[in-house]
């Protein structure tokens, strides 16, 4: 695996442990970025000549790669900037259509990018904005779902997965429950799709945001996925070129979904580049990777229970979870164990990691993070393990 990715190929001792922010860019990735931009490099939907032509193909097929991926229709994909760009679209375009007294339910768990927006549109509109709270084990309280979602509940907007515990939502739970108030529900998939295809269909949500920097291709690039019948319906976030049918005077027309909320010059190399990710993802052994990421995340675990003052957030059980695990070491700030152990080639995260309300709630400030992937192995977590048993002394 770690050969497929030239960075960490050309870093013989780096221990990359921090693809929860961003994951390794895979070389089916970058080749096919590559290519586009030095065969076929052109604007698309603007051109009738050869190259445009091969670009217009290139961006399509990028659309219903992403399609398989999810399994849902091409006609649903819309290409954005990342995940936090698809979640604001729901937000402004879903939320065009609300107004004071309606009701959108969250999660104490959110990554900002599902937090935020929702402010903004309380704030806009003048909506009412529920809480869902997390347990102490980092877990959605689902049993408090009867309680918040009511009549006026529009929207419920959680996360798949949590970038902090790792932490993974009961989706089929939240949607029963959602569509017996008759609410939509738009899920953050930004930690999951790192983790294996998705299958939409199955999960049955409304709206679906994820970023191609999360999941081994560019960065610059996410999907939203709509329903094709509330895609139609909702208005567009930004206007410009490529998004309308005609303009003149007195007005203009919209074009139809997914165009409409394509405005500009798309990210066309990048959609190009993480279609070849998806594409190489969907190749592989998921069930085995899965138990592998599992095997090296439980051997994780049961190191940090052996280092002295170190308290895991959120669960300790390496089954049904994400392999993101999140620590504090009393009395030592994160950025400093981070700072240590970068000096012996070990690449985590120590911060909020844009999600202070849940931090709030497990009575934190801040924390590090270590989050494993596909080309981690158990040198890695044996790393880890030898860095913080070294930070740990060294900082006292």
């Amino acid at each position: 695996m770690r050969s497929g990715f030239p960075l960490l190929a050309a870093q013989a001792g780096l221990h990359y442990l921090d693809s929860a922010a961003t994951a390794q860019i895979h070389r089916d990735a970058l080749d096919a970025v590559l290519r586009h931009e030095t065969g076929s490099r052109a604007n698309v939907m603007r051109g009738t000549y050869a190259l445009a032509d091969a670009a217009d193909r290139a961006y399509e097929s990028a659309r219903g790669a992403a399609a398989r991926f999810l399994n849902v229709a091409a006609e649903e994909i819309v290409f954005t900037s990342g995940a936090t760009a698809a979640l604001n679209l729901v937000a402004h375009s879903f939320g065009a259509g609300l107004q004071a007294g309606d009701r959108v339910l969250v999660s104490q768990a959110e990554h900002h990018s599902n937090f935020v927006p929702w402010l903004m549109l309380r704030e806009r509109k003048g909506i009412a904005l529920d809480v869902l709270p997390v347990r102490p084990d980092g877990q959605l309280d689902l049993g408090r779902l009867p309680q918040l979602l009511r009549e006026e509940t529009r929207l419920v907007a959680l996360t798949q997965c949590s970038n902090v515990t790792g932490a993974i939502t009961d989706v089929a739970a939240v949607v029963d429950a959602a569509r017996r108030v008759g609410a939509r529900v738009v899920l953050d998939g930004a930690q999951a799709v790192q983790h294996g295809p998705q299958d939409l269909r199955a999960l049955g949500v409304d709206f679906y945001a994820f970023s191609g920097h999360k999941c081994f291709g560019p960065g610059g690039v996410g999907v939203l996925w709509g329903r094709a019948e509330l895609l139609c319906t909702l208005p567009p976030f930004c206007g410009g070129g490529g998004m309308v049918g005609e303009v003149n005077l007195d007005g203009f027309s919209w074009a139809e979904a997914p165009r409409r909320f394509e405005a500009g010059t798309p990210p066309i190399a990048q959609a190009v580049g993480l279609a070849a990710a998806l594409d190489w993802m969907m190749s592989l052994d998921w069930p085995r990777l899965r138990e592998r990421e599992t095997a090296l995340c439980a051997r994780l675990l049961d190191g940090l229970r052996e280092i002295p003052g170190l308290r895991v957030l959120g669960s300790m059980a390496a089954e049904g979870r994400a392999p993101i695990v999140s620590f504090e070491i009393a009395g030592l700030h994160p950025h400093d164990i981070c700072q240590v152990l970068d000096a012996h080639g070990l690449a985590l995260r120590g911060g909020h990691h844009c999600a202070q309300p849940l931090l709030a709630a497990l009575g934190v400030e801040a924390c590090t993070r270590a989050s494993l992937a596909l080309y981690n192995d158990e040198s890695d977590v044996a790393a880890l393990l030898d860095g913080l048993r070294h930070a740990a002394k060294a900082l006292r």
